[in-house]
């Protein structure tokens, strides 16, 4: 580790970072989010098994910077255990909190840490035709847009 990224970045986030948890593409997941910045060029695809309505097992793969990994590896620990409606309650402050904080210029890292978690989500809710809320719904639509014209922009990210 650079001297420069530890005056910059919390232990919390330097050990998520070099030590990712629950890293790894989920062959079987109910749930499947991916998600993407077009400004930063990260991308994270978070997969979800859910069990009892309850949040079994959580994955995410990232493509981007510490911080992109880091708030990954986070969210999947905080929702990991909770029923699908708690998990959709978190929000990018306490995504940024349980990291120690982050450089004011990463914070929409922890956005799309959440926007992963809400479309896992939203996929698992649609895939087993169950209800999906309006707010849900619409934060679905904003990802959709993005995901539009980051794949306009690089068309081989899949």
């Amino acid at each position: 580790m650079s001297q420069n990224n530890k005056g910059i970045y919390s232990d919390e986030v330097m050990e998520h970072f070099q030590d990712p948890h629950n890293y790894g593409k989920m062959e079987d997941a109910d749930g499947v989010g991916k998600v993407g910045n077009i400004r930063c060029g990260d991308v994270m695809w978070l997969y979800i098994k859910v069990e009892d309505d309850t949040i079994k097992d959580v994955k995410f793969e990232a493509y981007g910077c510490l911080a992109a990994i880091a708030t990954s590896s986070v969210i999947t620990d905080l929702v990991k255990g909770k029923t699908v409606k708690e998990a959709m309650k978190l929000d990018k402050e306490e995504v940024v909190d349980q990291l120690g904080g982050l450089p004011r210029i990463k914070v929409h890292c922890s956005v799309l840490a959440v926007d992963a978690l809400s479309e896992a989500v939203y996929d698992y809710l649609k895939k087993n035709d169950r209800e999906i809320s309006d707010e849900l719904e619409k934060r679905h639509e904003k990802n959709e847009k993005e995901k539009e014209q980051i794949e306009e922009q690089y068309e081989d990210w899949s």
